[in-house]
């Protein structure tokens, strides 16, 4: 494998830099870059629009979707460099810059959002003391550290078949995944228990916070499973036979894009900018 040659960890198409022919899976991947791009940052840069101008619950209560449509966006922006770095080869490095935003963006702010419903629905009073927009910054700041480390790690890495990338994408998987299975279980187990004195109107309202938080959770763990478990078993199949098959790697872009619709749908609909009886 040459140095040219990325799998599709960084969902980039192998090149060859003397010829270069497209096949049939290299034209579903750029139609499903240009898809991503052209649907896809109109649409999060739509909710940054509407988070922003306040038509949603507050900048403070929807910071961290707030920075998950930044993350989306940049995502949908590679989209197009992908495509246009098989033209423009001084883009590259860009490209495999924001690579790092889309392994690590998506899961954590997502992961972040898990934590907050859970500690709303079980630890209420750490929630209330917590909630103050500053709490949420702090947070979010930490997050874009994290990210632009793994942007640093994914443009200098030095590994030609990028093993590294692939361990890195696969473990970072893991710890978001049981961090939001916690988080689903704890708020499980809460919507199952009633608290004492609780009768009436209060009980249903706060059976239904416990209903809604549990169902965010499981849709974003499910989401996550989704977006992930197909790389991660073209990552292992790729390290186990030392070769690179993009056509392995196309379930996981598909499943990469489809599923990052998933929360704006959600956010859409529960802001009323979206009607669809079968959404929360």
């Amino acid at each position: 494998m040459n140095n040219n040659t990325m799998n599709f960890t960084t969902l980039e198409i192998s090149t060859n830099t003397s010829t270069r022919s497209f096949g049939l899976v290299e034209i579903l991947q750029f139609c499903l870059y240009s898809t991503s791009f052209l649907v896809g940052l109109p649409t999060h840069s739509y909710i940054i629009w509407l988070i922003i101008t306040g038509a949603g619950s507050g900048v403070a209560s929807e910071f961290f979707i707030l920075n998950l449509s930044f993350s989306e966006a940049g995502f949908c922006v590679n989209c197009l460099n992908f495509v246009l770095s098989e033209w423009l080869s001084f883009i590259k490095k860009f490209k495999l810059f924001l690579v790092g935003l889309i392994t690590t963006g998506r899961p954590l702010f997502q992961c972040l959002m898990c934590v907050e419903r859970y500690l709303a629905v079980v630890h209420p009073v750490t929630f209330l003391k917590y909630k103050p927009l500053r709490y949420r910054v702090i947070c979010c700041a930490a997050a874009w550290i994290l990210v632009l480390g793994s942007c640093l790690r994914s443009t200098f890495a030095t590994d030609p078949d990028n093993t590294v990338g692939m361990w890195f994408m696969s473990v970072q998987f893991l710890v978001f995944f049981f961090i939001q299975l916690f988080c689903l279980v704890a708020v499980l187990r809460a919507l199952k228990q009633s608290g004492p004195g609780e009768r009436g109107r209060e009980r249903e309202e706060e059976n239904h916070m416990k209903r809604r938080a549990f169902h965010l959770i499981l849709i974003t763990t499910v989401n996550m499973i989704i977006t992930y478990v197909p790389d991660s078993i073209a990552g292992f199949f790729t390290i186990a036979r030392k070769k690179l098959n993009p056509a392995c790697w196309l379930p996981g872009l598909i499943c990469y894009i489809l599923a990052g619709f998933v929360q704006p749908v959600l956010y859409l609909h529960r802001t009323g900018k979206l009607s669809c009886p079968c959404l929360l």
